[in-house]
């Protein structure tokens, strides 16, 4: 069968992987419909991505139906049915799963980066694995695990309908944490650099939008809290710049959520660590919960998941399209796959 591999920087190709077989026990063997190309595997495509296999099998943003399950799997997860995937392992032994976020754990493996990804026709997953998408069509799935990773970084920073938050970064994760934020009642304020993805940010939920190239945000954020400065800030980006602009921004006693992965070191002024008394908290992956969260978010029908779909491809486009993408790296939100 048909998979794509990311080889070397800025090279791609379709290559010719061996079929799995029928499932075992606790085995649930999956067609793939739509994969989701994410910002790991562009890094992986232009090299910058340190944690990923050369060559790796990119992709863990799924959307597929169940071909066939092994014996030991619970009655709910039935042949036919359209689901999505959890794509981070866990060791049930290191500090976070021992804590009870598997999410976190030490010795993570996320499909397409640690370990080959859902990029080819058919995968085998591990029963407990497999998340039902509901009413979802398996387009809309493919978008649930990336959403998800903002829904969690809402939940690391305990927004309540109190809050101010602020999101940097408008691309498919931060959309999350705008969309969540929103559903807990916060006043949210999308940052980013592109009006397009500033404009759909507020459909989905903004009730403020700041470019942060062309307005002055120290004195925008000052304008929408009276002075104050949002209680939350979440770094959606990875860039020094975004986080140095999460801590100087955020409210006295106020909450980070950091998602991005900055490629070079931050310089922080960290008397504002202790100043401010600030609570600065990592978010990494998702939980099953947020997942969940998601799924039933995209079931009302308000999301427009059109506009979330930059391009859909088929795989022998993949290398044309990752080579565009590496020079328009602000015009993306999410390209998906087509394997059906």
């Amino acid at each position: 069968m048909q998979a794509i591999q990311i080889t070397r920087q800025q090279q791609l190709n379709i290559i010719d992987v061996e079929e799995p077989q029928q499932p075992v026990g606790g085995e649930v063997l999956l067609r793939l419909k739509y994969v989701g190309f994410c910002g790991s595997d562009i890094n992986t495509f232009m090299g910058r991505n340190t944690m990923a296999l050369n060559p790796v099998i990119p992709g863990h943003e799924i959307g597929a139906v169940i071909e066939a399950v092994g014996p030991d799997v619970p009655e709910m997860l039935k042949p036919g049915m359209v689901v999505t995937c959890n794509p981070y392992t866990n060791c049930g032994k290191c500090a976070s799963c021992r804590n009870g976020r598997v999410n976190a754990c030490q010795h993570n493996e996320t499909l397409g980066v640690q370990r080959n990804g859902a990029m080819k026709e058919q995968i085998i997953m591990p029963w407990e694995k497999v998340i039902p998408a509901g009413i979802l069509d398996t387009r809309t799935t493919a978008l649930v695990e990336p959403m998800s990773v903002g829904f969690h970084a809402v939940s690391r920073a305990a927004v309540t309908d109190i809050d101010v938050v602020m999101v940097i970064g408008c691309g498919m994760v931060g959309m999350g944490a705008i969309v969540r934020s929103a559903q807990r009642g916060a006043t949210v304020v999308a940052a980013d650099i592109d009006d397009e993805k500033l404009a759909l940010a507020k459909q989905m939920g903004a009730a403020y939008a700041i470019n942060t190239k062309t307005e002055n945000v120290h004195e925008k954020l000052l304008e929408i809290t009276s002075g104050f400065g949002p209680d939350v800030v979440i770094e959606a980006v990875g860039s020094p710049m975004t986080y140095q602009m999460a801590v100087d921004e955020v409210a006295f006693t106020g909450r980070v959520a950091c998602i991005g992965y900055a490629k070079s070191e931050v310089s922080f002024q960290t008397k504002y660590f202790v100043q401010k008394e600030l609570d600065i908290r990592g978010s990494r992956n998702a939980q099953p919960q947020d997942f969940r969260a998601v799924i039933r978010y995209l079931e009302r029908g308000t999301c427009p998941v059109d506009k979330l779909i930059t391009k859909e491809i088929k795989p022998e486009e993949a290398l044309e399209t990752m080579k565009w993408w590496s020079q328009n790296p602000g015009k993306v939100f999410r390209i998906l796959v087509n394997f059906s």
